[in-house]
């Protein structure tokens, strides 16, 4: 079974990315993937901030990306840029840590003036640690995603439309895909969502 990482960037345990990055990995996991999920508070602050490799906390996110497929990460975005806790977990990763993998890179913000943020800013970090291929973003503001009364976050049909059709390339690019499968209607609604024919 495949088996993908997903590491949210997010200072707050209730964010908007946080949320993204949960629906994101619902998907997956409707698809038969295996989901292995990280967050700011699985690691210590000062093992972090003083690169202390030994830590288990670290030790455990260098092993699982070693041996996942490939990784979606999630960030907030702060003052045209992804978050500064995102950037620290990231540096404690090997040079070349995703030289096999596939990376969905996931953003919220304010305002779509900060649309290309990902682009000009986490990309470059991501092709640094050799990933093999970092499809191309979603970006939502805080209008397309919406806290319900029972906690959930309720992602506009755009969004969440749009997300399908990141997830379904980015399944197409894991080397080794398995038995992993869409049911017949939601493959061809993806492909109409995708513009591709075959």
């Amino acid at each position: 079974m495949p088996v993908v990482v997903t590491l949210s960037g997010s200072p707050s345990a209730r964010s908007r990315s946080q949320g993204l990055l949960n629906r994101a990995a619902q998907v997956l996991a409707q698809q038969g993937i295996e989901v292995q999920s990280f967050t700011l508070a699985d690691f210590p602050a000062e093992a972090l901030l003083h690169a202390r490799f030994e830590d288990p906390s670290i030790k455990a996110w260098q092993d699982a990306v070693a041996h996942a497929d490939g990784l979606v990460v999630s960030t907030p975005v702060y003052k045209a840029a992804y978050s500064g806790a995102l950037k620290v977990i990231l540096d404690v990763l090997p040079e070349r840590a995703l030289t096999h993998h596939v990376v969905l890179p996931l953003a919220t913000g304010g305002s779509p003036a900060h649309m290309l943020a990902v682009d000009y800013s986490l990309q470059p970090v991501l092709t640094a640690l050799k990933a093999r291929h970092v499809l191309g973003g979603i970006y939502a503001t805080d209008k397309e995603l919406t806290w319900q009364d029972d906690g959930s976050l309720l992602l506009a049909p755009e969004i969440d439309d749009r997300l399908h059709v990141a997830i379904s390339r980015f399944l197409a690019h894991i080397p080794n895909p398995g038995h992993v499968q869409l049911d017949p209607d939601l493959l061809h609604a993806q492909l109409r969502l995708g513009r591709v024919s075959l």
